[in-house]
Order: structure tokens, then C-alpha cells, then sequence
């Protein structure tokens, strides 16, 4: 069987149906929903629905958006991520990993300030 075609039957069988009786994914909960308070509920319901399922690896994500969930809710306030911290993130680290550490922190910052700002 095809990769793709597993991980559409994983997914697909993880859907849960809400109240009008329609499917609901975990990534129609962050694409579709715009209310915060709607958006907690199906991410609840697909939590249950991942615990039920009984399948190890989305039991680990589901326990990582239960542990979380209130910063992951945050999302629903304005639709922003961190995306550019973290990419910003990475561009450090890359920019470290040349250059094979830091031996002087206030020249790599320098260089930093001034390459990036």
C-alpha cells in the first residue's frame, strides 16, 4: 500500500464528527475555525477521538496539544504564529554552526546586528 494512501486512512480515521454531523480533521480546526471557543471544543473532541483510537504516536501529539493547549488556542486571537522567531532562530544557529561556536559573544553579536538587522 502506497504511503499516501495509508496516511489518508490514518487520517481519515481520526476524524471526528461534530455536532451538524460533518467530518472534522485537525487541520480543518486551525484552517476553518474562527472562533476560539469553537475551535477548543473540536480540538477536544478530536483528542478523545485520538485516545480512542489507541494508536501510540498521535496519542503522543495528543497529550503534547493537551499539555499546551492553551498557548496553541492563542493562534485564534489574531491568527499569528512564531514562524519568524523560529526562523530567525535557525538563521542563528546556522550562522553559529560556521563559524563552529562562539568564542567572543559581544563580536557575534556585532556581526549578528549587523548582517540581520
Amino acid at each position: 500500500m502506497p504511503v499516501r494512501r495509508r496516511a489518508a486512512g490514518i487520517f481519515s480515521s481520526l476524524s471526528v464528527q461534530d455536532d451538524m454531523g460533518s467530518m472534522v480533521y485537525l487541520g480543518d480546526i486551525f484552517n476553518k475555525c474562527k472562533d476560539k471557543k469553537i475551535a477548543f471544543t473540536k480540538l477536544g473532541l478530536w483528542h478523545n477521538q485520538v485516545e480512542n483510537a489507541g494508536i501510540s504516536s498521535f496519542e503522543s501529539v495528543a497529550r503534547s496539544i493537551a499539555a499546551h493547549h492553551q498557548y496553541i488556542l492563542h493562534y485564534f486571537d489574531n491568527r499569528n504564529t512564531n514562524a519568524s522567531a523560529e526562523s530567525f532562530n535557525a538563521k542563528l544557529k546556522a550562522f553559529r554552526s560556521v563559524f563552529r561556536g562562539v568564542r567572543d559573544t559581544k563580536f557575534f553579536l556585532y556581526r549578528v546586528m549587523k548582517l540581520y538587522a
